[in-house]
């Protein structure tokens, strides 16, 4: 039995546009005390796991290869030539490797401090893993966060699975004090998961065991692909199994998702802001902040973007619309 690390990198971050752009998205942004979420990600686990694999888009996995080659430990690098989801891709890392190895999934943007505690956190999943659970991470929550999906939970049992809230709702579940951030990392026996995504969505299964018979090197077949629906594992196995556990973990963890999140981020690491809470990100050309509060400058060589920080969730309308008109600003 091998415990593997899989490191999934796909999306763009279109809520962190313009620094975050389709083909450097904020994975590999080196701006965290000049390094990347990405290397952030797999040295924290590599103390922990026996090996390390990667599951993106052919883009990703070059960066992927580069930004761990001073990692000693064996590595994987699983190509979707076509992305189709969650589902698919821990489907495809299931099954790269043995029934009993046990993966824990893990999201290659998210900033975790606190070593010590997520350690801990894994080594607990780890244990529910060998006894066929599937678990979940779920992270005590610090405040009323409306861009985070909740789990409502009573001990180690997973009562149910929320959306994203509204503030008022987000507020009821922090008084509440039975729920947790979802935090989109797993750990399970790769055959377990197989198991219940063959049970929940037969088709994924199928579709996606027929891909990886055809793949190459671990380079997934694109007309295979196209065949495989593309579904969440949230929505296709984490809530509906019966074999559901979370491990409620104590480390900080932010998903980096927003310019907000950020904001707070670079505060903690003495990024300045001015008297109103306005901060600069970009550029050091003097810039001046009137009648404004709590707004973020963000300048990169070929866009600007000025925002209110409450209004980072929108900023990914602004993507859509680059998207749209397939704009080279994407």
């Amino acid at each position: 039995m091998k415990i593997y690390n899989v490191i999934l990198s796909g999306g763009v971050g279109s809520r962190l546009w313009p620094l975050s752009r389709k083909n450097h998205p904020k994975q590999f942004l080196k701006i965290f005390e000049g390094k990347s979420l990405f290397e952030l990600t797999a040295e924290r686990n590599k103390s922990v796991v026996d090996e390390l694999m990667v599951v993106g888009n052919s883009d990703h996995i070059e960066w992927s290869r580069e930004l761990l080659k001073d990692i000693d430990l064996p590595k994987i690098f699983v190509t979707e030539t076509i992305a189709r989801n969650t589902a698919a891709a821990i489907g495809f890392a299931a099954l790269a490797v043995d029934a009993d190895d046990i993966l824990i999934i893990t999201p290659s943007d998210h900033l975790i401090q606190n070593q010590e505690a997520y350690e801990k956190s894994l080594m607990e999943a780890v244990e529910l893993a060998k006894k066929d659970f599937v678990v979940t991470f779920g992270v005590v929550p610090s405040k009323p966060e409306t861009g985070y999906g909740y789990i409502e939970y009573e001990g180690k049992d997973v009562l149910s699975f929320r959306e994203k809230p509204n503030t008022e709702t987000a507020q009821e579940f922090l008084d509440k004090g039975t729920f947790l951030w979802n935090s989109g990392m797993f750990c399970f026996k790769a055959g377990v998961l197989l198991g219940e995504l063959k049970k929940y969505q037969p088709e994924v299964y199928q579709k996606s065991s027929e891909a990886w018979e055809k793949s190459q090197n671990n380079l997934l077949d694109e007309e295979s692909c196209k065949q495989i629906p593309s579904i969440s594992i949230d929505y296709a196995v984490m809530e509906r199994s019966r074999q559901i556990k979370v491990v409620p973990a104590n480390f900080r963890w932010n998903d980096l998702g927003s310019f907000e999140s950020l904001y707070d981020y670079l505060r903690t690491t003495g990024h300045p802001a001015d008297e109103n809470g306005n901060m600069v990100i970009g550029t050091e050309i003097f810039t001046a902040f009137v009648g404004m509060k709590n707004c973020i400058f963000v300048h990169t060589p070929d866009a600007i973007l000025v925002l209110q920080k409450e209004k980072s969730q929108d900023v990914k309308k602004i993507y859509s619309q680059l998207e749209k008109y397939q704009s080279t600003l994407r």
